[in-house]
């Protein structure tokens, strides 16, 4: 009797089973219309299985959430730039470390074996990438191995990169957005292998936004091109094609794959600040016990943990003439840089938000976070654009014949868009008209800047002014024109500076923030809150970064379960 039983309890599970699995398959069928959803007849297709966002390389998940940004502690600057407001941020993605010149050199190498700098069309190229090594220079002091040695030398491959400037960092980070989704399209069988390797040049370079706008044109129009057996150059991975009636036609991949991550970017101001802290560490219930002094928790510098107890938790100067320590004893371990992870992380698993060097941010300058307009994902610098549409109603991609370099201040030479990538254009009224969410295409200005904010709004404008061609923020803040560099008729460089000594203050539309104290900078600078500002074409020895990542879809990586279960 007991074995019939089981027999059919067995029975009963089997069948429960198969109409479980089998009940599984109902999401496949629209809610909306009844259609099947990714039927092999045709219709619609989507992704219904993708469950979260990949995490990209070298990337830390950081989940977003309410704090107080700005500085708490004395401000002995006197300077009160960045008082405390709350902000809520949504989760992102961060570098567990900044830029090494290890990644850096990945980089330069690419652009190297892609724009051949024995082309002379191509050299500009390289060098508008190339960190200023010249910046470790001192007048009084030497430091001369350190310019040709600290980016290329294996000894410091693992060191943050430095010599960089904002605009050098924002291109790197686009770069590195294609080279990642380049090798996904490769690991998800949409091209062939090693692709990336044996068919990119300056004519057939990948780019992420160029592949989902005008995929046909990719790879500099490779993709839809035959090999000498009559399969697709490009598309020939086992998701690269498809069977449609008789022919065969290249499968591309679309935003609905989900496979494509977002683009990295540099961090906001806001975004890395709320991951210096790490206030997740010193969280009670639904709130925060304190606030931090630095990324890690305590009032000093050095570790109360009890096995490296007395060390020294970031790298940083301790007085005049100090930059380390006594060799042996109280050392930090550096003098100049130091190589990445060398101390403990924060509470997010992230590594040097005090401390080695300080780091670029998004953010353009302004003495006032302008928190009544705006508490969430607080950002400055906004410049919105669309693609430009050719005669052929299509996007327009930026050819390898048709590059668009610019001269910035100090006469250095970069390249504005890589060929491959789409042509972009000031969005205008058609996008703006009657929206109240936003007006223009460049914000970076927004509620600060223009004569609007200025105590002398209501007072007729000054004659002298018109016509000076300085952007509204210089007016306001009385800043100098940027200095320009021109070439007369013969091709000399010629060189215009404002030599105006009324002069007081530098606070453009062009000056980014960095924050985070650095190996020149005293303990003061180590608090995430505090903030500086440098024109967007300045490099120095102290100054590197880190790329973050938005993140699309749920807050939490982890579903969250009861806190407390009742007693039944």
């Amino acid at each position: 009797m007991k074995s019939k039983k089981y027999q059919i309890r067995t029975v009963i599970k089997i069948i429960a089973t198969i109409l479980i699995l089998g009940s599984c398959g109902k999401p496949n069928t629209s809610r909306g219309t009844g259609w099947s959803i990714n039927s092999k007849k045709g219709g619609f297709q989507y992704n219904l299985e993708f469950e979260e966002q990949e995490t990209g390389p070298g990337l830390v998940f950081i989940e977003g959430g309410t704090f107080t940004k700005g500085q708490v502690q004395d401000d002995v600057m006197h300077d009160w730039n960045n008082t405390p407001n709350q902000q809520h941020v949504m989760s992102f993605y961060i570098d567990e470390t900044e830029v090494t010149n290890l990644m850096y050199n990945e980089y330069l190498n690419w652009l190297e074996m892609v724009f051949p700098t024995q082309n002379p069309d191509y050299q500009l190229i390289y060098e508008g990438a190339l960190p200023d090594t010249l910046v470790w220079r001192n007048t009084l002091g030497y430091v001369e191995e350190l310019t040709s040695n600290y980016l290329r030398h294996p000894a410091y491959a693992e060191y943050p990169v430095v010599g960089v400037n904002w605009l050098q960092a924002v291109q790197y980070a686009e770069w590195r957005s294609d080279r990642v989704n380049e090798f996904i399209l490769e690991r998800e069988g949409f091209v062939k292998r090693d692709v990336r390797y044996n068919e990119v040049d300056a004519n057939s370079t990948f780019n992420t936004q160029t592949y989902l706008t005008r995929p046909e044109v990719s790879y500099g129009g490779k993709t839809d091109s035959l090999s000498e057996n009559n399969t697709p150059l490009i598309n020939s991975g086992k998701r690269g094609t498809i069977k449609k009636d008789t022919a065969t036609i290249n499968n591309y991949a679309k935003v609905e794959n989900g496979l494509f991550l977002l683009s990295y970017r540099l961090p906001t101001e806001t975004e890395w600040e709320y991951a210096a802290l790490a206030l997740v560490g010193d969280r009670e219930y639904n709130t925060y016990r304190g606030k931090k002094k630095y990324p890690w928790s305590g009032e000093y510098t050095r570790s109360s943990d009890r096995r490296t107890e007395g060390d020294q938790l970031a790298n940083f100067k301790f007085g005049k003439g100090d930059y380390g320590g006594i060799a042996g004893w109280s050392d930090d371990g550096a003098d100049i840089t130091i190589q990445v992870k060398s101390y403990p992380p924060n509470d997010f698993g992230v590594f040097d938000m005090a401390g080695n060097v300080a780091e670029w941010v998004a953010d353009v300058y302004r003495p006032i976070v302008d928190d009544e307009y705006n508490d969430f994902n607080y950002y400055r610098g906004n410049v919105y654009s669309k693609s430009v549409i050719g005669e052929d109603g299509k996007a327009a991609v930026v050819d390898q014949d048709e590059l668009i370099f610019d001269t910035l201040p100090n006469g250095k030479v970069y390249l504005k868009k890589l060929p491959g990538t789409l042509v972009e254009q000031p969005i205008d009224e058609e996008e703006t008209f009657l929206r109240q969410n936003f007006s223009e295409s460049d914000n970076r200005n927004f509620r600060d800047g223009d004569r609007e904010s200025t105590k002398k709004y209501r007072d007729p404008p000054d004659e002298n002014q018109s016509g000076t061609q300085k952007p509204e923020s210089n007016l306001m803040y009385n800043a100098p024109i940027h200095a320009k560099v021109t070439y007369d008729q013969e091709g000399n460089k010629v060189r215009k500076i404002d030599k105006s000594n009324k002069r007081t203050s530098l606070i453009t539309d062009e000056v980014r923030v960095y924050k985070g104290g650095s190996w020149k900078d005293r303990a003061y600078w180590l608090d995430p809150a505090q903030r500086r500002y440098l024109p967007q074409y300045i490099a120095t020895d102290y100054i590197g970064f880190r790329c973050a990542m938005s993140r699309v879809g749920s807050k939490n990586k982890i579903k969250k379960t009861a806190r407390h279960k009742r007693s039944r």
